[in-house]
């Protein structure tokens, strides 16, 4: 069998499995079952494919129609041109996500000082630490979580450090940036998710409670707590979380700010912390 007849055979059993972009997804399963990239695929369509390669290929096939995320098959997610390991342990890095990056680059170019909150698997803050060439801290409710990042930042080079706490609640700053991306799904949304998000992802990085906001006064509070004066906030919004979330900045924040996605949805809300 070739790779491009294994390529055609694993999209369609992926078509059939009704798996989004199968022939993409075909691709990244043959790619790693190879430990090749998609480019050698092409590059290579008519070479045969090995008996071990195939094995490793139709494992990963299973697993995808099983419902595991690709990600969780590869260990590994493409963020801002960077490859960070993922695990069931933290949130799959969306693109959506590098709006924040890129808010928080354009709004404070010349931050020092950053602590990215709730982090995961450290996409965000690892990124705003090697973009901006400072250390960062990266905090988490979940240990393991913690381990994923701390492996990223080991495997790209980031300066870090890192802490175990709810949100912001042992940090004391003062910081220049606070970029958080918090769990923002109302609970009520929970049974519509796909199945791969809802029974592979960790809720505690899913769910903000019943309204999908909970955990944004007390990320407010922290913020303005931890901030120097002029210091920047930079927090990921809910579909539709816009309107809530501005209403809990309330008059002590200034030069109020909303970062649209590539589909026109509120994405990013920033904000500066006064002098006081």
């Amino acid at each position: 069998m070739t790779l491009d007849t294994a390529l055609r055979q694993g999209t369609k059993l992926l078509e059939e499995g009704a798996v989004p972009v199968p022939r993409l997804t075909a691709e990244v399963l043959l790619a790693h079952a190879l430990q090749r990239d998609r480019v050698w695929l092409i590059a290579h369509s008519d070479e045969e494919l090995s008996e071990l390669g195939w094995i490793h290929y139709g494992r990963y096939l299973h697993q995808r129609l099983q419902g595991t995320p690709t990600q969780h098959i590869t260990k590994k997610q493409e963020f801002y041109g960077r490859d960070f390991l993922v695990t069931p342990a933290v949130l799959i890095p969306r693109p959506e996500t590098e709006h924040l990056v890129e808010t928080a680059l354009q709004r404070a170019p010349r931050a020092r000082r950053i602590v990215d909150i709730g982090t995961g698997s450290g996409a965000i803050g690892i990124t705003l630490a090697l973009e901006l060439g400072v250390p960062v801290t990266l905090t988490d409710i979940s240990l393991d979580a913690l381990a994923v990042a701390k492996e990223n930042a080991f495997r790209l080079n980031a300066e870090a450090a890192f802490l175990c706490c709810d949100l912001g609640a042992a940090l004391t700053g003062p910081f220049d940036l606070v970029v958080s991306n918090p769990p923002y799904i109302p609970l009520s949304e929970g049974p519509g998710l796909a199945p791969e998000v809802r029974e592979h992802e960790p809720h505690v990085a899913l769910f903000g409670g019943e309204q999908g906001t909970e955990p944004y006064p007390r990320l407010i509070a922290d913020a303005i707590r931890i901030l120097r004066p002029g210091g920047l906030l930079a927090m990921e919004l809910g579909y539709r979380g816009l309107d809530s979330v501005r209403a809990m900045l309330g008059d002590e924040w200034t030069a109020i700010e909303v970062t649209h996605d590539l589909a026109g949805w509120p994405r990013v809300l920033s904000a500066v912390r006064p002098a006081r």
